[in-house]
């Protein structure tokens, strides 16, 4: 029988060193010890020692691993052994704080006793966490974690060039008229798909809200052009 989600001990990280030593697969070791493959793979992408300075030095090897383990374990273990950090990460959840939010808080304010955000969602999702429906206060409200190999990764979407600290002086410090700021507003999905665009006019302050039944950026850039379309050109320099 294949035993699935029991936590490998030091006893198999030392076959499972020795064998992969040896050349052995990671299905042949999986059968060897009654493992699914996929935990051995876990156990050996996760636990790996890799010296960036030395790296015909890097592998996998038991104690390295043993201690590895026992550190991600340690930090989950905090939220469980500090019931008031605990009380703390809950409570702010629920009050709509994302993980990152939470973890950088805790650095900028310099508490005793920190956890990362992973750590924060690790917590969410376990049974803990999932007892008192965390996951329907997290930003993307799933009830399942998406794996890490299939979360989305964006790339930069503009220029460096583009960034609004490289933006003229005259609009930065709101010298001349006809610049404008835009924003949007969005709301949750269970309001609908509409959304607020606002347009303020950096030296006069003079604001306009857009109504959008579309969350599509077509349709939101077509309502800006069409706000700003009878204006003078002077009126409708640029917008940030």
């Amino acid at each position: 029988m294949r035993r699935t989600y029991s936590q490998i001990d030091m006893d198999e990280r030392r076959r499972i060193a020795r064998w992969r030593a040896a050349g052995l697969s990671v299905t042949v070791i999986a059968e060897k010890l009654g493992r699914h493959r996929s935990t051995i793979f876990r156990e050996l992408s996760r636990n790996a020692f890799d010296d960036v300075q030395m790296p015909e030095l890097s592998g996998y090897y038991c104690v390295t691993a043993n201690e590895m383990a026992r550190e991600r374990r340690a930090k989950l273990r905090k939220l469980a052994r500090f019931a008031h950090v605990r009380r703390s990460v809950i409570e702010r959840i629920m009050h709509g704080w994302s993980p990152q939010q939470i973890a950088g808080r805790m650095r900028l304010e310099r508490h005793p006793i920190s956890v990362s955000y992973e750590t924060i969602y690790k917590f969410a999702y376990s049974a803990d966490g999932l007892a008192i429906k965390l996951w329907r206060h997290l930003p993307e409200r799933r009830a399942r974690r998406r794996p890490r190999h299939a979360r989305r990764r964006y790339g930069r979407r503009f220029s460096p060039e583009l960034n609004i600290l490289h933006r003229p002086d005259a609009v930065d410090e709101r010298k001349q008229f006809g610049h404008w700021e835009c924003d949007l507003i969005q709301f949750r999905k269970k309001f609908g798909k509409a959304n607020v665009t606002s347009l303020v006019e950096r030296v006069s302050r003079f604001a306009v809200f857009l109504r959008n039944n579309d969350r599509q950026s077509k349709p939101i850039m077509d309502g800006l052009i069409q706000a700003l379309q009878s204006l003078p050109h002077l009126a409708r320099r640029s917008i940030t």
